[in-house]
């Protein structure tokens, strides 16, 4: 993999964060760079390289594709105005070891960009049109690409009056407890993030400060085949074709600076076939049948909410009403998190196992200690140890707090999982989730102090309300519960292993405003 192109000066925006939170990357312009060189090369360029790895490491899984219409076949197909709706273009739901899950395509691209300048009505023109021809070259379907565009507060806060003027206010939902609130806030750090208002948290292998960066856009670009993808990124770049055909590219030169990629994949195997391939000490106990690096899957639908139910106008946490600008968009958070595997596996630099090496430690700090969901097998260690696939089983609001208490816990142990903690507030009252995750592995240099490639979760996660998810990140590390209740930080869920270099809330409106939203109110 190859790192992003990360720029270096930070335009000035309103920014409502307090000023002890943590700093942001700099992802406005490149110097000694024209910009038109900055669109054919640099970030874009460093992704088509970085797609090619995984692209000849992973399949193309066989699906059922009858949903999606194929550009020129003479069907239209109806696309969703929740843009990140694509479970009805996917994979039907399907049981492994009695757990339903549903896999979403193998390559998920995320490109963040700034602006050069306030976008016009031509430009959103201009990139209405440039969407809907990536559309007319490839199905909205894994088999051609899914196109995703949201916005972060400084592209807001360029708008006529900035966030507080009359057309982001007139617009913008607000949180219905807190109506003086946007539903849209900037990301802060977590409570176990590297960061100065963290000045007690240290991390053993990655101690990364955690940036909040400052982009006005974040391009998700998903499909089966990383080629789609690539060529997508070289159209954008000015090749002039698309899809095998002319097609001329976007004049975006003057517009746009891209600031980063990150490229996430998720595919059964492909975690331990990378690890083998790059021959890490805790390889033979990543579990050959996980689409994840711990070893366990991550798209369970019981641990989902359907796209619409996170909208602003569905979720019943915003002002937002049917017919609203905004109803059918959400929050999209995004983040970049540095994994030690090493540290979650327990072993040396030789790959001896240590003493917390086994099945029914890592199951622990994955779920939950009321009960454990797996004893494991025999061999504790080989090739995970136990189960890929288990159930994402909701035991209450206060499961993390038993727990935490020793209630239930195998020996009364006071330890709790990640998974409890996160339903401590991530779902409605009747247990339903309010959130739509669209997490995976990723593979890269990107933050790692010494340069070397190195697993990552690539979060994103759609939410009704920035609030809501910084609620539910306090509540994943829970270090409430482990202060009053003297839980050992190695007994607490994943917190230790995680170490989040960038985070941003970004906004995804509906469809039918995804391109450069409210301009054409100017």
């Amino acid at each position: 993999m190859t790192d992003d192109a990360q720029t270096s000066h930070d335009a000035t925006r309103s920014d409502p964060r307090p000023p002890t939170a943590a700093p942001r990357h700099d992802p406005a312009g490149a110097a000694g760079r024209s910009r038109r060189s900055i669109l054919r090369g640099g970030v874009l360029a460093a992704a088509v390289a970085g797609l090619e790895l995984l692209g000849q490491s992973s399949v193309v899984p066989s699906r059922n594709t009858a949903l999606a219409a194929t550009p020129g076949d003479g069907r239209e197909p109806t696309l969703p105005d929740v843009q990140f709706d694509i479970a009805d273009f996917i994979a039907p739901v399907t049981d492994v070891d009695g757990v339903d899950v549903q896999f979403g395509p193998v390559h998920t691209l995320f490109v963040t960009a700034r602006l050069l300048r306030r976008p016009t009505r031509i430009d959103q023109v201009k990139l209405t049109g440039a969407l809907a021809a990536v559309e007319r070259a490839y199905p909205f379907s894994p088999s051609g690409v899914f196109t995703f565009l949201s916005y972060g507060l400084p592209y807001f806060g360029r708008l006529p009056g900035g966030l507080q003027g009359s057309l982001v206010s007139a617009h913008m939902p607000r949180l219905r407890s807190a109506a003086h609130r946007y539903v849209l806030e900037e990301a802060v750090p977590g409570p176990t993030d590297v960061s100065p208002v963290n000045s007690d948290i240290t991390k053993r292998r990655f101690h990364v400060p955690v940036s909040i960066e400052g982009n006005d856009l974040l391009l998700t670009l998903r499909s089966d085949h990383a080629a789609n993808i690539q060529d997508v990124l070289r159209w954008l770049g000015g090749s002039q074709t698309l899809a095998g055909r002319p097609q001329p590219s976007p004049p975006l030169g003057d517009l746009l600076s891209f600031t980063s990629t990150r490229a996430m994949f998720t595919q059964v195997g492909l975690p331990r076939k990378l690890a083998d391939g790059a021959s890490l000490p805790y390889a033979f106990m990543v579990n050959p049948r996980s689409p994840m690096w711990m070893g366990f899957t991550d798209q369970q639908t019981a641990g989902t909410a359907s796209a619409d139910a996170v909208t602003f106008r569905a979720s019943g946490l915003t002002t937002a009403k049917p017919g609203s600008y905004f109803d059918h968009g959400a929050v999209q958070h995004l983040s970049h998190v540095l994994m030690d595997l090493q540290q979650f596996y327990d072993v040396d630099d030789a790959g001896v196992p240590g003493d917390d090496a086994s099945f029914t430690e890592r199951v622990q700090y994955m779920f939950r200690s009321t009960p454990p969901p797996s004893p494991g097998n025999t061999d504790q260690v080989t090739d995970g140890g136990g189960p890929a696939f288990l159930p994402n089983t909701f035991r209450g609001t206060d499961d993390a707090l038993l727990s935490a208490q020793g209630q239930g816990t195998p020996d009364g142990e006071h330890r709790m999982g990640h998974l409890s903690c996160l339903q401590r507030s991530s779902r409605t009252a009747d247990g339903r989730p309010l959130h739509v995750r669209m997490d995976g592995p990723g593979y890269s240099t990107m933050d790692v102090p010494d340069g070397s490639a190195q697993p990552k979760l690539e979060f994103t996660v759609f939410v009704p309300t920035a609030d809501f998810f910084a609620t539910m990140r306090r509540d994943q590390a829970s270090l409430d519960l482990a202060t009053a209740h003297g839980v050992p930080e190695d007994e607490n869920g994943l917190e230790r292993f995680l170490t989040a270099t960038r985070r941003q809330n970004f906004l995804t409106p509906p469809r039918r405003h995804r391109a450069f939203p409210l301009v054409e109110f100017l």
